[in-house]
């Protein structure tokens, strides 16, 4: 056992009060070190520090119980009821209990005015938050808007209240727009939680707010040092071992986000036990497609197949949100879309009971393996109802209508290729790209089932035009660092335009970044690169 873990047990040991509040409490373990200074009653310090450690690591389930257990022992403790409000507010994940948390807010507000010994700092805190569950005719963006701008205040008032500082950079974070690639909002995140990591890195926001501010192309080199950092803060959480892999399958770091994604599963699994939401098996599900699309980038195919079965062999639970009902589309999706196997994509069912833009990407698949295989009557079909999911998700999420669109219109382009029109095929997928590439991904995913210009780069190849398939694939390479079909469609490209050089350098990228034999195209790769083939079979 680690000597600060044991060191914490034997003061939790000497100074514990008699009504002692770590006994079976759930979230108990090691996730990391906060400290958030309260009127409440010193004997509840400790387990409210835990509590918003936890909070940090997205363990809401487990949050909210500890802030129940603290407003138990101290009823006149507002901040507690401000912690339950917090837990149902998911700003990243949009799949809170609104109802829950306005609930809690207003039993923050009152037990807030009933108990003068709470001060005017957590009174702002309390405030604040109270911006998302106001009832008005405001959109969520907005109320999160306001939110931000009330914790910036918050943060400017209280200078010394770290807390107050990394809460604002997770609100800058969540109010960042999707289609703004400066990543203005991300960069002032970051600039906020930067000194704070130096000062304090074993505070599990910290780390954890770090890594969702460089999860975009631009700046998620930055974000390795976090990213290394967060599962030794917070080893006992599915979360904080998982989001280290947002950057790891940012920068194309295979084996890290392998390794991360494996050890938040097995947590998330272990948490299912007690959980009597659905989060645990959201996390659960989201580490499995991030781990999915790991194992599919570095051609370990068996792995890959492994994933989806224990996927399929779940029991259902109660309550899984987006989270979860996208990876359950995204698995068997990428399963058979990124190898190629058309008829078991044509062949994928659709989840009716998930969100619009969920049953999307099982449609996409369709599509795509039904046009591809050459059933476009099947194909046309999974168009007609992506147009209607996308018509239906427009009044409720305008983002993920975009994402709809986009993959409406890579099945319509695939049809047209079948259909004998390619130079429309490669013009609609070309407007594809650019809309999808205006739009940062969500967080939920690790990426595209497939990038729109990796398609785009596969009809130019088709078409034996292999400069532009080159070029293409490259592009897909400085957002998307090592994917597989890119490095072998660019190697493959690059060596029909009679560029050796580069065909070279790619193959030999794709035997560095991926396993084994399973994929024919890595064997492929390392039969170019033998010394045989450099010389012309010669000895």
């Amino acid at each position: 056992m680690p000597l600060r873990i044991v060191l914490a047990c034997l003061l939790l040991t000497t100074f514990a009060p008699a009504q002692e509040m770590h006994h079976h409490m759930p979230g108990d373990g090691d996730v990391g070190e906060v400290r958030f200074d309260t009127s409440c009653s010193p004997h509840v310090a400790d387990r409210f520090n835990h509590s918003v450690a936890l909070l940090h690591s997205f363990q809401y389930e487990a949050a909210r119980a500890a802030f129940a257990e603290v407003s138990s022992h101290d009823p006149g403790c507002a901040m507690a009821q401000w912690g339950i409000a917090m837990s149902h507010y998911h700003g990243l994940w949009n799949n809170g209990d609104m109802n829950a948390g306005r609930s809690a807010w207003q039993k923050a507000e009152e037990t807030a005015t009933a108990n003068k010994q709470t001060t005017a700092r957590e009174k702002a805190y309390i405030d604040a938050i109270g911006e998302i569950y106001r009832e008005d005719s405001k959109d969520k963006y907005a109320h999160a808007q306001a939110f931000e701008k009330k914790m910036a205040e918050l943060q400017a008032a209280y200078p010394n209240d770290t807390e107050a500082a990394i809460f604002h950079a997770l609100t800058l974070d969540i109010t960042a727009p999707k289609t703004d690639k400066t990543y203005a909002n991300q960069q002032k995140c970051a600039e906020i939680l930067e000194p704070i990591f130096a000062k304090l890195p074993m505070h599990p926001g910290v780390a954890h707010y770090l890594i969702h501010c460089y999860d975009n192309p631009a700046l998620a080199e930055k974000g390795l040092n976090a990213a290394r950092a967060y599962a030794t803060i917070a080893p006992a959480s599915a979360h904080a071992n998982h989001m280290p892999s947002h950057i790891f399958t940012r920068v194309g770091s295979w084996e890290e986000s392998i390794n991360s994604n494996k050890e938040s599963a097995q947590r998330a699994a272990d948490d299912e036990a007690r959980s009597h939401t659905g989060e645990a098996r959201d996390q659960r599900l989201h580490a499995l497609d991030y781990l999915e699309y790991a194992y599919l980038q570095s051609g370990q195919v068996g792995r890959a197949k492994s994933v989806l079965e224990q996927m399929n062999s779940l029991p259902p639970v109660h309550g899984l949100t987006l989270t979860g009902d996208y990876a359950m589309a995204a698995i068997p999706a990428r399963y058979a879309i990124e190898l190629g196997k058309w008829d078991e994509a044509s062949a994928l069912q659709v989840r009716t009971d998930a969100v619009p833009w969920a049953q999307a990407i099982t449609w996409m698949a369709i599509g795509i393996g039904s046009a591809r295989s050459g059933n476009l009557v099947r194909a046309s079909e999974a168009e007609r109802v992506l147009a209607s999911l996308r018509d239906k998700a427009r009044p409720m999420n305008e983002y993920w209508s975009k994402q709809i669109e986009v993959q409406r219109r890579e099945v319509a382009a695939w049809i047209q290729e079948k259909n004998g029109k390619p130079t429309d095929a490669i013009a609609n997928m070309r407007d594809v790209a650019a809309l999808e590439e205006s739009m940062d991904k969500d967080s939920v995913t690790p990426g595209a089932i497939t990038p729109a210009r990796e398609m785009l780069a596969e009809l130019f190849a088709l078409e034996k035009q292999p400069q532009e398939a080159q070029a293409e694939y490259e592009a897909v390479l400085k957002v998307a660092p090592n994917r597989f079909n890119a490095l072998y469609g660019a190697a493959t490209s690059a060596e029909a335009a009679g560029i050796g050089s580069a065909a070279g350098q790619y193959f030999k990228q794709l035997t560095e970044v991926a396993l084994g034999n399973e994929r024919p195209e890595l064997v492929t790769a390392r039969k170019k690169l033998s010394p045989q083939a450099q010389t012309g079979g010669r000895p």
